[in-house]
């Protein structure tokens, strides 16, 4: 039987980066992967193979919409080849998911493909092609998260599908029926509106993206809404049904009255579910919350002292950076040092175009918290870079302590904000005022400007070019 300092459950970007660090820190290390390639949900049918998609749809609607305006002139119709767009996809796909092998080769990490279950708080069962069992000193738990559903609706993976099979459809939907208006659901619906597809959003919630900021919810609605996508918010869907190659779903809107909605396509996008299915986790004495999560201290320590967890399956934000930073927290914690995350820095970024992202506090936090906020707001289109890219939906908007000028949350949405919100992270990482970031060069022309002049309408209300 083969002994480890420490085994790692789940090859996703908390995984795979744990076992990387331990690695890097001289702990003898395996990782265990239930599935073919490693890489979790995130390379292989989530994070990566929906940004392959968007760029390849939004190249698409650059030349039916904006290449004429350019100076651009293309003989002949523009034409979707969708078989050869996810094949592109696939490709960028196993180019990741092979750079991930090639990181357990040189930190000398050993992989095994099975379902890794519990034996005990230290062996550790693997049950793929062949039955193997190790030994593990502490075993680091990245099992991720799966699609969550509703509890009347069958999900048949045909015509009523989750992301999985959005991310590989055989056809263009005519009329593809989106149930969640959060960051998968509109994404994927972007893909396919850009390619023809009428797009319908049907949310629960009073707003979409709800749990962002409001300001960037309405800019976010009205920019769909100028692609004719039809958003139904303050709707509770009721029933799914599928006949013959329609899916009819019906829901309640918020007066109570009946609204009935077919397509060909409905994808359910409701969120994401901790994952521990097999996991045998009582064996270990790995308790469960009542949400399904693993229960975890400060330390991402569970109940089993030797066992820790990190990413979608224990409490906070379902993103992959944040799966990362416990990672590297989990790996630093066992080598003796004392890490550190500050869970209210880390970002979120919604992936449409313009995209969306967010550090921090919202506004709504910061009423209800009694917090005095002063706000620095810039619109995207007053920028030079804007105009001269033809990207002028959104704004940044910073939210800055009315007393001490300390930067206490920033939100924006237009073009590249995905990449740019990293500089309100590490000004907030800092705890760098709102002047602060107005006193700093930014280059021009820049969508970054954007920021300096949110922080000057924050500081003193002296935006320079509004």
């Amino acid at each position: 039987m083969n002994s480890y300092d420490v085994a790692v459950i789940g090859s996703g970007p908390g995984g795979y980066v744990a076992a990387i660090r331990c690695a890097q820190l001289g702990m003898k290390t395996a990782i265990i992967e239930k599935y073919a390639t490693l890489g979790g949900t995130c390379l292989n049918v989530g994070c990566i193979p929906s940004k392959a998609l968007l760029d390849s749809s939004h190249h698409y609607e650059d030349a039916v919409k904006h290449f004429e305006e350019h100076g651009i002139e293309i003989p002949g119709d523009v034409k979707v080849n969708l078989s050869k767009m996810i094949e592109r996809k696939q490709a960028v796909v196993n180019q990741t998911t092979g750079g991930i092998d090639f990181l357990m080769k040189k930190n000398k990490i050993d992989v095994y493909h099975g379902l890794g279950s519990f034996k005990d708080a230290t062996h550790i069962l693997i049950k793929g092609e062949k039955e193997e069992e190790i030994e593990a000193k502490n075993t680091i738990i990245a099992t991720g998260s799966k699609p969550s559903n509703l509890p009347f609706i069958t999900l048949d993976k045909e015509r009523i599908i989750t992301s999985t099979e959005a991310l590989k459809l055989k056809e263009i939907p005519k009329h593809l029926i989106v149930i969640g208006g959060g960051v998968i659901g509109l994404e994927l619906g972007q893909v396919y509106g850009r390619l023809g597809s009428e797009v319908t959003v049907v949310e629960y919630m009073d707003r979409i993206i709800p749990t962002m900021d409001g300001g960037l919810s309405k800019e976010l609605n009205k920019v769909f809404k100028k692609a004719k996508y039809n958003i139904n918010v303050s709707h509770k869907v009721k029933s799914v049904e599928r006949k013959g190659d329609e899916v009819i779903v019906k829901a309640d809107d918020k007066k109570g009255n009946e609204v009935e909605f077919k397509g060909d396509y409905c994808l359910v996008s409701v969120g994401r579910r901790p994952y521990t299915d097999g996991l045998n986790a009582e064996a270990a004495g790995v308790k469960l919350t009542d949400r399904g999560q693993i229960e975890v201290n400060d330390h991402l320590q569970t109940s089993a002292k030797n066992i820790y967890a990190i990413g979608d399956v224990v409490k906070g934000a379902m993103l992959a950076h944040k799966a990362e930073e416990e990672g590297v927290f989990v790996a630093e914690t066992l080598a003796g040092q004392k890490p550190h995350i500050d869970y209210n820095l880390i970002p979120g970024v919604v992936y449409t175009w313009p995209e969306v992202a967010s550090v921090g506090k919202t506004e709504e936090e910061l009423k209800d918290a009694g917090v005095d906020f002063k706000v620095g707001q810039f619109p995207m289109r007053a920028l030079g870079r804007s105009r001269a890219s033809m990207d002028l939906d959104g704004f940044v908007k910073i939210l800055a302590d009315k007393s001490t000028d300390e930067i206490l949350g920033v939100h924006m949405i237009g073009a590249r904000a995905a990449d740019m919100i990293a500089e309100a992270v590490v000004a907030m990482e800092y705890r760098a005022s709102a002047e602060d970031i107005s006193r700093m060069s930014h280059a021009h022309p820049t969508f970054t400007e954007a920021i300096k002049e949110a922080a000057l309408a924050a500081t003193e209300d002296r935006a320079l070019h509004i």
